[in-house]
Order: structure tokens, then C-alpha cells, then sequence
């Protein structure tokens, strides 16, 4: 199969779909890989280290797709983008299709197998593709807040750990998955009060075990949001539905409650976001301010430090491309029930049935397809 890995343009999306290693396995294979020029150099990786490792090094974006049968990214395609893919090519790459209907549409324009690994999901429930970006925007959403609210940066001037004699700031954590279990590992190191909230008794028992006293575990329900949200000094929204939007938890009402100069750091944007105030913003332009709350809602977060995202990305997504490559699409998903679920589109007709239901639609069961 001939793979091309392009470069992302995502505004500072540093990130790339395959490190060096990850060329060669495929390349040993048998199949061909082709490396836009410069595609790595965000993440720290020359192209000469592509080369070396067996990379076919392409500087026209257009040529690289055209010569694909199967692209592997790190974020969902761009407007941009979206000419650039033919029938029957295979896209490979976080598309999070239920916060992009206008990407769905381009998707099945083009009649893309399009395959995305944030719905890749054994039968144990667990997403392990989305898991390390997962880990990583959960520890730098702390570092984060505790940026902006630095005074001269807009915020209350609050340092999280307090000082001897002054009062600790607080962490309100909605949401005790992966990145929210991260979350509260970097607040708590950093000395801050920190209550996570969460759907599941079972998970709140293990943030218990795992915690202790460090944190306060309260169940997720309106009330002990809103409580919980109003004292904060700090909020991350960490919410996480396969494959749906995400439901606004935190309310415009609770956010105007907050005390002027708080901070929410909205980590599930990528979905539609968990706070009903966030607006997607860039790492160019990383907080609006609404009702006195700075809020930050940057969509790819883990582009911020490439080299170890690029790194614990491969480390997940090279099994399945693989496989894709050395079966197609079509055999993996039928011999993998975990990358069956996570064909979202195939030939013009969506197939996973969450995302078909966030525009309204029936999926097309995938096998009936191929």
C-alpha cells in the first residue's frame, strides 16, 4: 500500500501522523511511505531521519495525496483539505465527526473510508488512541490555568498551591476519565484543593483509591456541579462521550457565578465542548473573556508539546495502520471488532451510529458495505 503522512496545518499543529520508527515498520513491511517535506520538523524530526528510516520525501501537498491509497493525520482535515482526497482513499487520523457535520459532508462527497481514532474501541470500552492525548491535554490543562491566572495574564492572581498562612487555590475537575484522572495529578502536586466530579460510583471509588484525602470526589449532577463550579478558582471540563457531542454541563448561569479573573479550560472542545460559555479559540488566541471568566478552549492541545505527543501517538496508531495496510480496510475491520468501530464513514454513506445521530441520520451498518 502507498502511505502518505502530510503536513498538518492546524494552527500550530506540530504534531505529525508517523515518526521515524513507525516509517520503518511499514516500509519493512513492503509498503511505500511518502513524508511531505518538513512535515516533522514541529515535532523535532528531520527529513532526514525519514529518509533514512525509508521515507519517500514529497514537498507537493497535492502530488502526496494523489499518489495515497491510504493518508495518515494527526487532526481532522481542514476546509482547505478537503479537495485534496479521492474515492476509495483511506483517511486515518482524529476526526471527532459529531462537532463536524460540514467534515462529515466533505467526507461522503468524496467517498473517503475515513477512519477515526478517537472511536477505536476494544470490547473492554477503553479508547486507547485517544487515551495519551488524552493523559497529555489533561496534565497541561492545569499547567494552563495556573498561567492565566497570573494576574497580568487576566486571571485573580492565585497561585493554586498557596503559600504557608494563605488559602490553597481551587480545582474543580467535571469529568474523572483519562484526562481528568491527569488533571487532578498535576493539581494535586501542585498543591491545590481539587474536587473531580464523575457519572460512574465505580470511578469516582477508584479516584478515591488512587487520591485518598487529596481529592474531594463528588457524584456529577446538576447541584454539586454548580456548587462545585461557583468556588472554583479553576475549572476543567474533561467530559467524554464516544463518539457524541458533548453535553454542556457547565451552564452560562454557573460560569457568571464565578468570580471575575477564574478560569475554565475546556478540554472537551474537540467534541462540541462541556461548557455551555466556550467558543473554540487557537493557540494564537488561546482565551476569550465572558462574564469575567477567561476561558480557553484550544482544540488540540497536545500540538503544544509535539515531540512527546508525535511519540505517544505512533506508539498507539501504528498497530492499526498496520494492519489497514497489510489486510485493507475492510479485512482489519472485519477481523478487529475494535477498528470496526471506528470506521466512521465508507464510500459516500456514514457508519458509526453516534456520529450519525449527532446530524440526524442513520449509519450504515459498516459490514453491509464491504
Amino acid at each position: 500500500m502507498k502511505i502518505g503522512v502530510p503536513k498538518e496545518i492546524k494552527n500550530r499543529e506540530h504534531r505529525v501522523g508517523l515518526v521515524p520508527g513507525g516509517v520503518k515498520a511499514l516500509v519493512k513491511d513492503g509498503h511505500t511511505v511518502f513524508i511531505e517535506k518538513g512535515a516533522g520538523l514541529g515535532s523535532g524530526i528531520t527529513d532526514h531521519e525519514y529518509k533514512a528510516a525509508g521515507a519517500k520525501l514529497i514537498a507537493n501537498k497535492r502530488r502526496l495525496f494523489d499518489d495515497s491509497d491510504m493518508i495518515i493525520k494527526v487532526k481532522e482535515p481542514l476546509t482547505e483539505e478537503y479537495g485534496l482526497f479521492h474515492s476509495g482513499q483511506i483517511l486515518y487520523a482524529y476526526l471527532h465527526l459529531a462537532a463536524g457535520p460540514k467534515l462529515i459532508q466533505a467526507l461522503k462527497k468524496a467517498k473517503v473510508k475515513a477512519v477515526a481514532y478517537d472511536t477505536i474501541q476494544p470490547a473492554d470500552g477503553s479508547l486507547p488512541l485517544l487515551a495519551p492525548m488524552s493523559e497529555i491535554a489533561g496534565k497541561m490543562s492545569i499547567q494552563i490555568g495556573a498561567h492565566f491566572l497570573i494576574k497580568h495574564e487576566g486571571g485573580r492572581g492565585i497561585l493554586l498551591g498557596g503559600v504557608p498562612g494563605v488559602s490553597r487555590g481551587y480545582v474543580t475537575i467535571i469529568g474523572g476519565g483519562a484526562a481528568g484522572l491527569n488533571a487532578a495529578k498535576v493539581a494535586v502536586g501542585m498543591g491545590a484543593r481539587v474536587n473531580v466530579l464523575d457519572v460512574s460510583s465505580a470511578r469516582l471509588a477508584y479516584l478515591d483509591d488512587v487520591f485518598g484525602n487529596s481529592v474531594t470526589t463528588l457524584m456529577s449532577h446538576e447541584e454539586n456541579i454548580a456548587n462545585a463550579v461557583v468556588k472554583a478558582d479553576l475549572v476543567v471540563g474533561s467530559v467524554l462521550i464516544p463518539g457524541a457531542k458533548t453535553p454542556h454541563l457547565v451552564t452560562e448561569d454557573m460560569i457568571k457565578r464565578m468570580r471575575p479573573g477564574s478560569v475554565v479550560v475546556d478540554v472537551a472542545i474537540d467534541q462540541g465542548g462541556c461548557i455551555e460559555t466556550s467558543e473554540v479559540t487557537s493557540h494564537d488566541k488561546p482565551v476569550i473573556v465572558k462574564h469575567g471568566v477567561l476561558h480557553y478552549a484550544v482544540p488540540n492541545i497536545p500540538g503544544a508539546v509535539a515531540n512527546t505527543s508525535t511519540y505517544a501517538l505512533t506508539n498507539v496508531t501504528l498497530k492499526y495502520a498496520r494492519a489497514i495496510a497489510g489486510l485493507g480496510l475492510e479485512e482489519a475491520a472485519r477481523r478487529d471488532m475494535a477498528l470496526y468501530k471506528g470506521v466512521n464513514v465508507y464510500d459516500g454513506r456514514l457508519t458509526h451510529p453516534v456520529v450519525a445521530e449527532s446530524i440526524g441520520e442513520k449509519a450504515e451498518e459498516p459490514s453491509n458495505l464491504f
